[in-house]
Formats: structure tokens, C-alpha cells, sequence
């Protein structure tokens, strides 16, 4: 059983909307992103993930994001793995999230 916690995307929306402090991190392909993102997120293909979190704060909070919730799932275990401590997965992906986009 995975130990990352899974966020509601209403849960990630009203974090965007009190300012809270965090990070989102998509992880879907150019193509799905080009279809919109939640705001603020940042753009990193699960591909990618293993050399551009070395550069990411391991202290900060983390909400990662795909379509459906399983590719941010395994991005997410890779970076606990990696000695990330608060990170979490927006469950349903894309798919659930009600919010606005950003293009």
C-alpha cells in the first residue's frame, strides 16, 4: 500500500485559493498539457521527474498531478523515495478537477 496521501482537487483548490504554500507538479505529456493545467502548476513529463526534482526544494510541499492520478502516483513514490517528505497526489487527475485552466 503507498504511503503518499491523496488531496481532493477541491482540497487543491482551495489551497490555490487561501495562497497556501505549495507546489503543483504536473507530470502529463506536452499534448495533455496543451489542453489546459490547473493554475500555478508547474510542467514537469514523468519522464523528467528523476532530473528536474534534483533541483527542487526536498522542504516544501508537493501536490503531484496527471490525467487520472496513477502516472502522479508513481511520481510522487519516486520523490518520498527521494527523500521528499510532504508530498501528495491529486486523486482523479485532470479528470475530476472542476477548477479553472490555464492555457
Amino acid at each position: 500500500m503507498s504511503q503518499i496521501k491523496e488531496i481532493t482537487p477541491q482540497q487543491v483548490e482551495d489551497k490555490i485559493n487561501n495562497n497556501d504554500d505549495f507546489t503543483i507538479i504536473d507530470v502529463r505529456e506536452d499534448e495533455e498539457v496543451s489542453q489546459g493545467m490547473v493554475p500555478n502548476a508547474k510542467h514537469i513529463r514523468l519522464g523528467d521527474v528523476p532530473e528536474k526534482i534534483e533541483s527542487l526544494p526536498k522542504d516544501q510541499e508537493y501536490v503531484m498531478i496527471c490525467r487520472s492520478g496513477r502516472r502522479s502516483m508513481n511520481a510522487a513514490e519516486f520523490m518520498k523515495e527521494r527523500g521528499f517528505e510532504n508530498v501528495q497526489n491529486m486523486e482523479g487527475g485532470m479528470l475530476k478537477w472542476q477548477g479553472e485552466l490555464v492555457f
